[in-house]
């Protein structure tokens, strides 16, 4: 700025003005030319302004989508990013029809800020001692605050294992409610699964970039669903809803799929793209018994998944212990490694996915929501005015699945995109549809324009922040 201050004031620029004797005490401040000019051409676009929180938001008078050539638009000039954009879009176009129409309570509960801005999932699942814990303490190098491993069934809890600055384990109860962490969801599980819930925070480089769960080993018979206190396959599939990668751990002793085993692989359904599978411990068998444990690993997957494509299987030993080389010789440790490293390159690449995986859930959680819509909206018109509301109640909860198939053919829409008929007869029972909101065009209408234009002008505007 000194040099500025010498050339606006006559004196030649040179490598030694700095140095030569100049009055700088008398020197006077350099002028901005055109300044006052550009100030005045922005006075009328919206300032930010801080909220209660410290965080720059818009004045409520600034419409954030108000637009004088379109109200379909979304401007940009207000969004500093993809995820700062689906909160915007939620807040305004998806949420008001969410509220209306009971989707949390039918489907997923209502996004918070913490839920756009949290870090991407891994999910471990399997049956007990198939070496879950055992998998995250391999990648991490160390063990976790809380960890236990041992034969038996250990991890009797669901660990969130995330950064932090120190290593201490946060009780259930408490990460709920705290607003900066994507999980006060889990509360609508109730006191019993918090108990059985607690985050064991650690300084480590990649929990910077991914947030591990650990889950507690699928139990057989009725002890999965009599004896735990908590509904165990409806907190799995609230956790798969949030996470980017779901392994499921197979050992190859335990490879029979339990009926409690597969409700809980059914409760996965609609994620069927982030499922892995892994096959643990495999230089326990030598050469011919892992070829034969690899093709019975697939017949029973192919029982429960209920997908024409073939699911991914890594196999490997995936513990701190040096690969046992006697049952498999080398062309197994080879083996082993090389499916190692393709494990570990998947999973590297969940942070670079993790912006066009939010989007993906957003606009799948945005066709749920429409479609849910669709349904409250068609009962509520099947409803009498007058006489006779209890018995035509029960007749559309009765028959359900033909009620379906109308709304399917009316408003022409997939049927795999409807929800599961058992669990909405369940929830719906203890509604009054009398009660329940008509269509609300305007409602639909905001969503559609979110799908249509909104969303592909904030891809068309921001890249990947990972790339």
């Amino acid at each position: 700025m000194q040099l500025v201050s010498l050339a606006q004031a006559g004196h030649a620029v040179t490598s030694d003005s700095l140095n030569a004797e100049v009055d700088f005490e008398n020197l006077q401040l350099p002028s901005l030319e055109g300044l006052d000019r550009l100030l005045a051409k922005k006075k009328r676009v919206a300032k930010w302004v801080p909220d209660q929180n410290g965080s720059l938001v818009l004045p409520s008078r600034a419409n954030w989508f108000s637009s004088s050539k379109s109200s379909k638009k979304v401007s940009s000039n207000y969004v500093t990013s993809i995820i700062d954009g689906l909160k915007k879009l939620y807040v305004k176009k998806l949420k008001p029809l969410e509220v209306t129409y009971h989707f949390s309570d039918f489907v997923s509960p209502l996004l918070a800020n913490s839920d756009f801005d949290a870090k991407p999932m891994v999910m471990l699942l399997g049956q007990y001692s198939t070496g879950k814990t055992t998998f995250i303490k391999h990648l991490l190098r160390t063990s976790y605050p809380g960890a236990h491993i041992g034969p038996e069934p250990t991890t009797d809890r669901f660990v969130v294992v995330m950064n932090g600055p120190d290593e201490r384990s946060v009780p259930g109860n408490t990460i709920a409610v705290q607003a900066d962490m994507p999980f006060s969801g889990l509360t609508t599980f109730g006191t019993a699964f918090l108990s059985k819930f607690e985050c064991s925070q650690m300084p480590h480089p990649l929990l910077e970039n991914i947030t591990i769960v650990d889950t507690p080993g699928v139990l057989s018979g009725e002890k999965q669903r009599t004896q735990r206190s908590y509904d165990f396959t409806g907190v799995t599939s609230w956790f798969a809803a949030k996470c980017d990668l779901i392994l499921l751990l197979f050992d190859p002793h335990k490879l029979d799929i339990s009926d409690e085993f597969k409700r809980v692989i059914a409760s996965l359904q609609g994620h069927d793209d982030k499922i892995r599978v892994v096959l643990n411990k495999a230089d326990q068998v030598d050469t011919q018994q892992l070829m034969r444990v690899y093709g019975a690993l697939m017949w029973s997957l192919g029982k429960v998944l209920n997908t024409p494509e073939v699911t991914r299987v890594y196999i490997g030993s995936f513990n701190d212990r040096p690969i046992n080389e006697a049952p498999t010789g080398p062309v197994g440790k080879e083996l082993f490694e090389k499916e190692q490293d393709d494990l570990l390159s998947d999973l590297k690449n969940i942070p670079k996915k993790a912006c066009d995986r939010r989007i993906n859930e957003f606009v799948k959680r945005a066709r749920a929501a429409k479609i849910h819509a669709y349904i409250i909206s068609h009962l509520k018109k099947e409803m009498p005015a007058m006489m006779g509301k209890a018995k035509t109640q029960k007749r559309l909860i009765d028959n359900l699945e033909d009620e379906f198939v109308k709304i399917q053919k009316e408003h022409h829409l997939p049927a795999g995109d409807f929800p599961n008929v058992e669990h909405f007869r369940e929830v719906l029972s203890g509604y009054s549809i009398d009660k329940f909101e008509k269509l609300k065009p305007k409602l639909i209408q905001a969503v559609d324009d979110m799908l249509g234009y909104d969303i592909p002008e904030l891809l068309k505007n921001f890249r990947n922040p990972y790339d």
